[in-house]
């Protein structure tokens, strides 16, 4: 990379920098607003809600950069623009698809850093934050009906009346059919406990099976069970299809899947988190018209705004290919990538039209 690349990549990384940080506090005290209505329920007090809102702080992280590489990049160019340093290095034989060209390269590298941040570092620290205040005010996962949760392994039906914030089951029932759909048994548990060997531990286990001579009822202290329902199954009541991981999204699908169930909604949000953060390079392309065009055309702070809005446009046709693509069941590869195609086709327009000029 050349001096003049350099140079270029440090006042787009330090500008987008600064807007990031902004952007981190601004969210961080909406947060704070939001615990607010928290405090005082059991063991929840400042502390706790601080604990909390520093971990959802990896979770921003991977949602605003694309916007902080935006404005970013239209601050650092109007500047270089308004100082008249961009003009000489034009003039040094530097051409406007050049730059576009190291923005892109930096853009893909930050989409990559925003790739493992969204794999490894934000899906955990959401599920971290969501488990510590669900401890801290002694509140239960999910009881997504009024007889618990339901949950479909094969030939059998779970019900979970209530999950942990430890992944503990309570008020467990198992209902297992046979191939003629007929009810061939019923298993009841006090509780399960996750062990590490991949298997639930049942207490206090009562067994009732239906046969030709007869009912048969049997209790246990202990036993052991496997199912498809595992920790990493039930960490999708944590969090947004959005903000979990590629891996648990891929055995979620798997799971629903298995289960003759519908499952769209996370496959798009499994396509959207390996493509959504390729983004940042469409964006910092997007930022280049708008920046380059000279202080005729306005001053920083109104190509702020119109690069503000180019972001709130893509976010909003994003969401809007999601739900249509929901509705009508298109291939979740191509509700994902389109509108990028098209933020991408819109940005090389306007660099063409700006090199034209």
């Amino acid at each position: 990379m050349n001096l003049l690349a350099r140079y270029l990549a440090g006042q787009v990384l330090v500008a987008s920098g600064f807007v990031l940080l902004a952007l981190l506090v601004l969210f961080a005290f909406f947060d704070v607003i939001q615990e607010l209505g928290s405090l005082g329920r059991n063991n929840y007090g400042l502390g706790q809600a601080a604990v909390v809102v520093l971990l959802s702080i990896p979770g921003h992280l991977y949602e605003i950069l694309p916007v902080a590489a935006l404005i970013g990049t239209l601050f650092a160019l109007s500047r270089l623009v308004g100082n008249s340093e961009y003009a000489v290095m034009r003039v040094s034989g530097l051409s406007n698809w050049r730059v576009a060209g190291y923005f892109s390269v930096i853009g893909v590298l930050l989409s990559l850093l925003v790739l493992l941040l969204g794999e490894y570092v934000a899906p955990w620290s959401d599920q971290a934050a969501q488990r510590y205040k669900l401890s801290a005010t002694r509140s239960v996962v999910a009881q997504q009906f009024r007889s618990g949760l339901w949950v479909k392994d094969g030939s059998a039906f779970i019900n979970v009346r209530e999950v942990m914030p430890d992944n503990t089951l309570r008020g467990l029932e198992i209902y297992g059919f046979d191939a003629d759909g007929r009810l061939g048994w019923i298993r009841s548990a006090d509780e399960a406990k996750w062990r590490n060997d991949q298997t639930w531990d049942l207490r206090q286990v009562m067994e009732t099976r239906f046969e030709a001579d007869g009912i048969r009822a049997t209790r246990s202290a202990h036993q052991d069970w496997q199912s498809v329902l595992t920790p990493d199954i039930l960490s999708v009541l944590l969090v947004a299809p959005e903000k979990m991981s590629g891996r648990t999204l891929w055995r979620y699908i798997a799971h629903l899947k298995a289960n003759g169930q519908k499952a769209s909604r996370y496959e798009l949000a499994l396509w959207s988190k390996f493509i959504s953060p390729f983004v940042i390079p469409i964006m910092m392309l997007i930022a280049m018209p708008f920046a380059i065009q000279g202080p005729r055309a306005g001053g920083t702070s109104s190509k702020i705004f119109i690069g503000i809005l180019a972001g709130l446009g893509f976010h909003l046709l994003s969401r809007l290919f999601g739900h249509l693509g929901l509705l009508n069941d298109w291939p979740a590869i191509v509700v994902s990538l389109l509108p990028l195609l098209i933020f991408l086709a819109i940005a090389l327009a306007g660099i063409r039209w700006v090199d034209r000029r």
